[in-house]
Protein backbone atom coordinates (compact mmCIF):
# COMPACT_ATOMS: atom_id res chain seq x y z
CA UNK A 1 0.00 0.00 0.00
CA UNK A 2 1.59 3.36 -1.21
CA UNK A 3 1.11 6.64 1.34
CA UNK A 4 -0.28 9.45 -0.48
CA UNK A 5 2.25 12.70 0.34
CA UNK A 6 -0.36 15.36 1.47
CA UNK A 7 1.37 18.89 0.23
CA UNK A 8 2.49 21.20 3.04
CA UNK A 9 0.62 24.31 3.20
CA UNK A 10 2.32 27.07 1.03
CA UNK A 11 3.57 30.30 3.88
CA UNK A 12 2.36 33.67 1.87
CA UNK A 13 5.48 36.51 1.81
CA UNK A 14 4.07 40.13 1.45
CA UNK A 15 5.43 41.79 -0.95
CA UNK A 16 6.82 44.93 -0.87
CA UNK A 17 5.78 47.54 -3.27
CA UNK A 18 8.11 50.15 -4.43
CA UNK A 19 6.80 53.76 -3.14
CA UNK A 20 8.10 56.80 -4.82
CA UNK A 21 10.27 58.62 -2.37
CA UNK A 22 7.90 61.92 -2.93
CA UNK A 23 5.23 60.08 -1.38
CA UNK A 24 7.34 58.90 2.20
CA UNK A 25 7.65 62.53 3.06
CA UNK A 26 5.54 62.80 6.22
CA UNK A 27 2.63 65.38 6.41
CA UNK A 28 4.17 67.56 8.93
CA UNK A 29 7.02 67.99 7.20
CA UNK A 30 5.18 69.67 3.95
CA UNK A 31 5.16 73.53 3.94
CA UNK A 32 2.33 75.18 6.46
CA UNK A 33 -0.15 75.80 3.72
CA UNK A 34 0.41 72.59 1.67
CA UNK A 35 -0.14 70.71 5.00
CA UNK A 36 -3.74 72.50 5.45
CA UNK A 37 -4.19 72.00 1.50
CA UNK A 38 -4.06 68.16 1.75
CA UNK A 39 -6.10 67.73 5.52
CA UNK A 40 -8.90 70.10 3.45
CA UNK A 41 -9.13 68.04 0.57
CA UNK A 42 -9.46 64.57 2.55
CA UNK A 43 -11.56 65.91 5.20
CA UNK A 44 -14.84 64.43 5.71
CA UNK A 45 -18.24 65.88 5.07
CA UNK A 46 -16.95 68.71 2.76
CA UNK A 47 -17.54 69.32 -0.55
CA UNK A 48 -16.32 72.25 -2.78
CA UNK A 49 -19.57 74.23 -4.92
CA UNK A 50 -17.60 77.03 -6.79
CA UNK A 51 -15.80 79.39 -4.52
CA UNK A 52 -17.51 77.94 -1.23
CA UNK A 53 -17.44 74.28 0.19
CA UNK A 54 -20.59 73.02 1.62
CA UNK A 55 -20.44 71.31 4.98
CA UNK A 56 -22.64 67.97 4.00
CA UNK A 57 -24.07 65.78 6.20
CA UNK A 58 -21.84 63.68 8.76
CA UNK A 59 -23.53 60.05 10.36
CA UNK A 60 -23.18 60.45 13.65
CA UNK A 61 -20.86 58.37 15.59
CA UNK A 62 -21.30 54.70 16.34
CA UNK A 63 -21.62 54.01 19.69
CA UNK A 64 -23.04 57.77 20.99
CA UNK A 65 -26.27 57.67 22.17
CA UNK A 66 -28.74 60.39 20.92
CA UNK A 67 -26.21 62.18 18.59
CA UNK A 68 -28.14 63.32 15.37
CA UNK A 69 -26.42 63.30 11.99
CA UNK A 70 -25.17 66.42 11.19
CA UNK A 71 -27.23 68.66 8.02
CA UNK A 72 -25.42 69.89 4.88
CA UNK A 73 -24.47 73.67 6.20
CA UNK A 74 -23.70 75.92 3.50
CA UNK A 75 -20.68 78.38 5.22
CA UNK A 76 -20.24 81.82 5.17
CA UNK A 77 -18.19 82.07 2.12
CA UNK A 78 -21.47 81.74 0.21
CA UNK A 79 -23.28 84.81 1.29
CA UNK A 80 -20.16 87.21 2.47
CA UNK A 81 -17.55 88.26 0.35
CA UNK A 82 -14.48 90.45 0.45
CA UNK A 83 -16.83 93.58 -0.30
CA UNK A 84 -19.29 93.32 2.83
CA UNK A 85 -17.01 92.28 4.50
CA UNK A 86 -16.21 94.54 8.06
CA UNK A 87 -13.38 94.09 10.72
CA UNK A 88 -14.79 92.18 13.27
CA UNK A 89 -13.23 90.97 16.97
CA UNK A 90 -12.76 87.12 17.30
CA UNK A 91 -15.63 84.91 18.16
CA UNK A 92 -16.56 84.01 21.70
CA UNK A 93 -17.40 80.69 22.76
CA UNK A 94 -19.51 78.67 25.44
CA UNK A 95 -18.91 75.46 26.69
CA UNK A 96 -21.59 74.17 25.25
CA UNK A 97 -25.02 74.36 23.60
CA UNK A 98 -28.36 73.34 25.63
CA UNK A 99 -30.95 75.74 23.87
CA UNK A 100 -31.40 76.85 20.75
CA UNK A 101 -33.87 80.08 19.70
CA UNK A 102 -36.00 80.13 16.75
CA UNK A 103 -36.30 83.18 15.09
CA UNK A 104 -37.93 84.68 12.18
CA UNK A 105 -36.11 87.98 10.10
CA UNK A 106 -39.35 89.51 9.75
CA UNK A 107 -38.41 89.66 6.32
CA UNK A 108 -40.40 89.26 2.64
CA UNK A 109 -41.48 85.78 2.01
CA UNK A 110 -41.49 86.37 -1.44
CA UNK A 111 -37.27 85.38 -2.14
CA UNK A 112 -35.79 83.00 -4.66
CA UNK A 113 -33.91 80.60 -2.83
CA UNK A 114 -30.94 80.78 -5.11
CA UNK A 115 -31.10 84.62 -3.90
CA UNK A 116 -30.53 83.48 -0.70
CA UNK A 117 -27.50 84.15 -0.24
CA UNK A 118 -28.34 88.08 -1.26
CA UNK A 119 -30.74 88.10 1.88
CA UNK A 120 -28.51 86.92 4.78
CA UNK A 121 -25.62 89.42 3.07
CA UNK A 122 -28.81 92.21 3.48
CA UNK A 123 -29.38 91.43 7.27
CA UNK A 124 -25.80 91.10 7.98
CA UNK A 125 -25.72 94.97 6.95
CA UNK A 126 -28.31 95.80 8.36
CA UNK A 127 -26.99 94.45 11.72
CA UNK A 128 -23.44 95.39 11.55
CA UNK A 129 -24.13 98.78 9.93
CA UNK A 130 -27.26 100.63 11.32
CA UNK A 131 -27.27 98.58 14.55
CA UNK A 132 -23.72 98.43 14.83
CA UNK A 133 -23.26 94.79 16.34
CA UNK A 134 -19.68 92.71 15.70
CA UNK A 135 -21.21 90.29 13.31
CA UNK A 136 -24.67 88.90 12.01
CA UNK A 137 -26.53 87.83 15.39
CA UNK A 138 -27.62 84.34 14.24
CA UNK A 139 -25.88 81.50 14.71
CA UNK A 140 -27.60 79.44 11.35
CA UNK A 141 -30.11 80.68 8.82
CA UNK A 142 -32.60 78.58 7.32
CA UNK A 143 -34.48 79.56 4.02
CA UNK A 144 -37.99 78.77 2.53
CA UNK A 145 -36.33 75.39 0.36
CA UNK A 146 -34.67 74.44 3.82
CA UNK A 147 -31.38 75.64 2.84
CA UNK A 148 -28.91 75.76 5.98
CA UNK A 149 -26.32 78.64 6.06
CA UNK A 150 -23.93 79.53 9.17
CA UNK A 151 -24.33 82.84 10.46
CA UNK A 152 -22.36 83.86 13.11
CA UNK A 153 -18.60 83.53 12.98
CA UNK A 154 -16.82 80.81 14.63
CA UNK A 155 -17.39 77.09 13.36
CA UNK A 156 -20.29 75.31 13.68
CA UNK A 157 -19.92 72.76 15.42
CA UNK A 158 -18.63 74.85 18.23
CA UNK A 159 -20.50 77.22 21.05
CA UNK A 160 -20.28 80.15 19.73
CA UNK A 161 -21.68 83.14 21.35
CA UNK A 162 -24.39 84.50 19.47
CA UNK A 163 -26.48 87.88 19.99
CA UNK A 164 -29.85 87.02 19.20
CA UNK A 165 -31.93 86.74 22.20
CA UNK A 166 -31.47 89.46 24.81
CA UNK A 167 -30.30 87.94 28.13
CA UNK A 168 -29.35 84.50 26.84
CA UNK A 169 -27.44 84.13 23.94
CA UNK A 170 -24.87 81.83 25.99
CA UNK A 171 -25.23 78.44 25.96
CA UNK A 172 -27.73 78.91 23.08
CA UNK A 173 -27.57 78.68 19.19
CA UNK A 174 -29.80 81.32 17.49
CA UNK A 175 -31.71 79.65 14.57
CA UNK A 176 -33.32 81.93 12.13
CA UNK A 177 -35.79 81.62 9.09
CA UNK A 178 -35.60 83.59 6.87
CA UNK A 179 -39.05 85.34 6.34
CA UNK A 180 -42.29 86.31 8.27
CA UNK A 181 -44.55 84.28 10.11
CA UNK A 182 -47.03 85.60 11.94
CA UNK A 183 -50.37 84.41 12.77
CA UNK A 184 -51.99 82.65 8.81
CA UNK A 185 -49.14 82.62 6.87
CA UNK A 186 -48.10 79.28 5.92
CA UNK A 187 -44.68 77.82 7.00
CA UNK A 188 -42.73 75.62 4.55
CA UNK A 189 -42.22 71.79 5.59
CA UNK A 190 -38.99 72.10 4.02
CA UNK A 191 -38.42 74.87 6.38
CA UNK A 192 -39.54 73.43 9.90
CA UNK A 193 -37.56 70.23 8.89
CA UNK A 194 -34.23 71.72 8.18
CA UNK A 195 -34.53 73.35 11.63
CA UNK A 196 -35.64 69.92 13.52
CA UNK A 197 -32.24 68.46 12.00
CA UNK A 198 -30.48 71.26 12.88
CA UNK A 199 -31.71 71.17 16.37
CA UNK A 200 -31.33 67.89 16.86
CA UNK A 201 -28.13 67.73 15.88
CA UNK A 202 -26.93 70.50 17.76
CA UNK A 203 -28.41 69.63 21.00
CA UNK A 204 -27.17 66.08 20.36
CA UNK A 205 -23.56 67.37 20.63
CA UNK A 206 -24.10 68.35 24.29
CA UNK A 207 -26.54 65.08 24.89
CA UNK A 208 -29.70 67.15 25.37
CA UNK A 209 -33.22 65.84 24.29
CA UNK A 210 -34.98 68.37 22.26
CA UNK A 211 -38.20 68.15 24.36
CA UNK A 212 -36.28 68.82 27.73
CA UNK A 213 -36.17 71.90 29.80
CA UNK A 214 -33.22 73.10 30.74
CA UNK A 215 -31.62 76.06 33.18
CA UNK A 216 -30.20 79.17 31.63
CA UNK A 217 -29.01 82.53 33.33
CA UNK A 218 -30.13 85.73 32.23
CA UNK A 219 -27.95 88.29 31.98
CA UNK A 220 -29.59 91.01 30.83
CA UNK A 221 -32.47 92.64 32.95
CA UNK A 222 -34.11 93.31 29.41
CA UNK A 223 -35.13 89.96 29.01
CA UNK A 224 -37.80 88.16 30.89
CA UNK A 225 -35.68 87.04 33.47
CA UNK A 226 -33.58 89.44 35.50
CA UNK A 227 -29.67 89.31 35.33
CA UNK A 228 -28.61 86.36 37.08
CA UNK A 229 -31.83 84.39 37.53
CA UNK A 230 -32.60 81.55 36.37
CA UNK A 231 -34.96 80.42 33.91
CA UNK A 232 -36.11 77.17 32.83
CA UNK A 233 -37.29 76.93 29.05
CA UNK A 234 -37.44 74.72 26.80
CA UNK A 235 -34.75 73.28 25.11
CA UNK A 236 -36.22 74.32 21.88
CA UNK A 237 -37.88 77.59 22.31
CA UNK A 238 -38.96 80.43 20.47
CA UNK A 239 -37.44 84.00 20.82
CA UNK A 240 -40.34 85.48 22.54
CA UNK A 241 -40.00 82.99 25.21
CA UNK A 242 -36.68 84.70 26.61
CA UNK A 243 -37.78 88.56 25.42
CA UNK A 244 -40.61 90.25 24.93
CA UNK A 245 -40.90 90.17 21.47
CA UNK A 246 -43.84 88.70 19.13
CA UNK A 247 -40.45 86.88 17.00
CA UNK A 248 -40.72 83.95 15.94
CA UNK A 249 -44.23 84.80 14.83
CA UNK A 250 -47.41 82.73 15.80
CA UNK A 251 -47.66 80.53 12.49
CA UNK A 252 -43.72 79.45 13.33
CA UNK A 253 -44.16 79.38 17.08
CA UNK A 254 -47.08 77.26 16.36
CA UNK A 255 -44.62 74.38 14.76
CA UNK A 256 -42.20 74.68 17.95
CA UNK A 257 -43.78 71.04 19.70
CA UNK A 258 -43.66 69.34 16.35
CA UNK A 259 -40.17 70.09 15.19
CA UNK A 260 -39.26 68.79 19.00
CA UNK A 261 -40.69 66.01 18.61
CA UNK A 262 -39.01 65.74 14.99
CA UNK A 263 -35.45 66.47 16.58
CA UNK A 264 -35.95 63.83 19.07
CA UNK A 265 -36.73 61.33 16.78
CA UNK A 266 -33.60 62.15 14.70
CA UNK A 267 -31.85 61.76 17.76
CA UNK A 268 -33.37 58.34 18.28
CA UNK A 269 -35.32 59.12 21.12
CA UNK A 270 -38.22 57.24 22.28
CA UNK A 271 -38.60 57.30 26.26
CA UNK A 272 -40.01 60.93 27.35
CA UNK A 273 -38.07 63.75 28.03
CA UNK A 274 -36.53 63.97 31.47
CA UNK A 275 -37.63 67.84 32.70
CA UNK A 276 -34.44 70.24 33.51
CA UNK A 277 -31.19 69.92 32.44
CA UNK A 278 -28.72 71.54 34.70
Amino acid sequence: MRLLRVPRPRKWRAVRLPVPRALLVPLCALPALAAVAVLVLFAPGTERTGSAQVLRPVPAQAGTPYRAARPAIVPRAAWLDSATRRTQPPPRYDDRVIAVFVHHTDSPNGYDCADTPSVIRSLYSGQTGARDWDDIGYNFLVDRCGTIYEGRAGGVERAVTGAHTQGFNHRTAGIAALGTFTEGVPVPRAMTDAIARLAAWKLGLSGIDPRARVRLVSSNDLSHYKAGATAVLPAVSGHNAGYPTSCPGAALGAELPAIRESAARLQGRTPPAKPITP
